[in-house]
């Protein structure tokens, strides 16, 4: 039966050719992403040939920065975020006016109107965190202070361009242009109520985000866990990821990249944000490959022999005069050189934000189809450029730190500003650790050294197995089980000792061993009492947990089944030698 396989062709031939250039672009010494955005003119609409559907490759795309974005935010926590508040927020405000303005002046030089300066403006003044994302990954730079700073000041442009997006339409006819289908100008609405109605939504989503999230995604992720499937895990991850991304943008009227990022950031509250990182790479990868040729798609090359001076000037603001107010914002704001480099090459390109605002600009009228051409070329140019501008930047501050004259304003160590940054990001690290660790029982690694108990399980059984597990500790003296008491835990002795009473009868037992497993196998109250001799940390498993490990595990179950009986022979026996001193007394 014949069916439609735009789709499947969109994805193959998309791949396929992102692949062949991206392989050539590697032996030409450039990046890869400039041969996926090569892939993506070749099969463009404005190139001979088989054309993509540029509308499905528009939202794979879209996929694709929603998964960049999640991934983003699994190595981005909200205490990173407001340590970096200082720098961002300021920096990326003046940064965003200042741009924007320039841009506008340069478009009304060309006969523009003022409407159509600023959306041109707007939209060349905010970076693209995916390709910020990429370059900082390349350089194992995502983790730094200064990579932190970065991705910092570029989620702050992009809740500015969230607001933009709901307010150009509001704005459209004051500025020249038209409100649109089922949109309102300012006569039918204000603007300020516009602009409350918008901060209450985005303001309801982060509160949503931040408050109710880590108390609801971290512990429904680990629930799966501990189901041991790895497709249901995976499954679950990109279930979070898309389905808030999709869903803040419906309710909130965010867009679906800062959903997906907030999406990633309450998962990094929990301990397997780094195995959820693991398992969604391969679909991250290859939809962020769409990404980029999607964006080639949209761009019309004869744009370059018709307007070349206009496509140097967008570029030129974008590649120079954007990184050039950064680094005097950076600067002033008391930062080192190096800083201020950095953050100047991450914003030396742009991205999803600017395509959605440059076409959003010509459905109200604000902008022509040549505009948006022009931003898309400014993209090109620029997303091709900037891995070459960080490689210089890289550079030139190896170059100035070479030079005792020239080092000390780059070195960031003797910065006040820089350090105290520094320190709080370490604080907030710092924070996180102990919160995860007060949750944390082992590793698998820690699990195998200190239970040979568990040496017959692979890895990833040892690593589902730790999901059931519940730490505890206990101080000297302290009556961890009594007799005649119901079964409720196992436990596992981590560090510490204790002392195992039935009657007058001890057993000392310390790290590696186990206790309170009997009751729980027969059924029957516990039959011994259980002290603390030292200061001890265990991991426990419920009754639940322990019998459904136990299911599992058949190897297992029997060797603490055997363990079990011949405790309870040796406790029966000394029961009934008990029982005849005190008959003959």
């Amino acid at each position: 039966m014949p069916h439609d396989i735009n789709l499947i062709a969109t994805i193959a031939i998309g791949l396929a050719l992102a692949f062949v250039f991206g392989f050539l672009a590697l032996r030409l010494r450039l990046p890869p992403l400039v041969g996926y955005l090569v892939a993506g003119v070749a099969v463009g609409p404005f190139s001979p040939g088989y054309v993509a559907d540029s509308g499905l490759a528009g939202q794979l795309a879209e996929i694709g920065v929603m998964l960049l974005m999640f991934g983003v935010g699994l190595h981005f926590s909200v205490a990173d975020l407001m340590a970096v508040r200082k720098i961002a927020i300021p920096g990326a405000v003046a940064q965003i006016v200042a741009a924007t303005a320039i841009g506008a002046v340069m478009a009304m030089g060309w006969g523009w109107s003022l409407g159509s300066g600023l959306v041109l403006g707007l939209s060349l003044s905010v970076a693209s965190t995916v390709v910020l994302l990429k370059a900082l990954e390349d350089r194992n730079a995502v983790e730094t202070t200064n990579g932190r700073i970065a991705i910092g000041w570029l989620i702050v442009e992009d809740l500015a361009m969230v607001l933009a997006l709901v307010l150009l339409p509001a704005l459209a006819e004051a500025l020249g242009g038209q409100a649109g289908a089922g949109a309102q100008g300012p006569s039918d609405q204000g603007l300020l109520l516009t602009l409350g109605i918008t901060l209450a939504k985005v303001t309801t989503f982060i509160v949503i985000a931040v408050v109710i999230g880590p108390r609801v995604l971290p512990w429904l992720l680990r629930q799966v866990a501990r189901t041991g499937s790895r497709e249901l895990f995976t499954l679950a991850t990109l279930a979070i990821a898309l389905g808030i991304a999709f869903s803040s943008a419906k309710l909130f009227g965010v867009s679906f990249a800062l959903g997906a990022f907030f999406a990633g950031m309450v998962l990094n509250e929990s301990d397997l944000s780094h195995k959820a990182a693991t398992n969604v790479l391969p679909l991250q990868d290859a939809f962020a490959v769409l990404f980029f040729v999607s964006v080639g798609m949209l761009f019309d090359p004869s744009i370059v022999i018709r307007q070349p001076f206009m496509v140097v000037g967008v570029a030129l603001l974008v590649l120079v005069g954007k990184s050039l107010v950064a680094l005097g914002i950076v600067w002033m704001l008391g930062f080192p050189l190096s800083t201020a480099l950095i953050v100047s090459a991450s914003l030396a390109q742009i991205g999803e934000f600017s395509f959605i605002l440059g076409a959003l600009g010509v459905t109200h009228g604000l902008l022509t189809k040549e505009g948006l051409n022009l931003i898309l070329a400014a993209a090109l140019i620029s997303i091709t450029l900037n891995q070459l501008v960080f490689s210089g930047v890289d550079r030139l501050i190896a170059f100035i730190k070479k030079r005792p004259a020239l080092k000390r304003p780059c070195e960031e160590a003797r910065n006040e500003r820089y350090a105290q940054l520094e320190g709080e990001l370490t604080d907030a690290h710092h924070r996180a650790q102990e919160k995860a660790a007060a949750h944390k029982t082992f590793t698998p690694e820690e699990l195998l050294a200190r239970f040979p108990l568990f040496a017959g399980l692979t890895a990833e059984q040892r690593e589902v197995l730790i999901l059931h597990f519940r730490p505890a500790t206990a101080e000297p003296g302290k009556r961890l089980i009594r007799a005649g008491d119901e079964a409720d835990l196992a436990y596992f002795i981590s560090s510490g000792e204790v002392e195992v009473a039935v009657g007058s009868r001890r057993i000392k037992l310390g790290p590696g061993d186990y206790f309170g497993e009997m009751a729980i196998i027969s059924g029957h109250p516990r039959s011994a009492d259980v002290t603390a001799l030292d200061y001890s940390q265990f991991a426990t498993l419920s009754q639940r947990d322990f019998r459904q490990f136990l299911r599992r595990y058949p190897s297992i179950r029997n060797q603490i089944a055997a363990i079990a009986a011949e405790r309870g022979e040796m406790n029966r026996q000394f029961l009934e030698e008990m029982a005849t001193e005190d008959a003959a007394v």
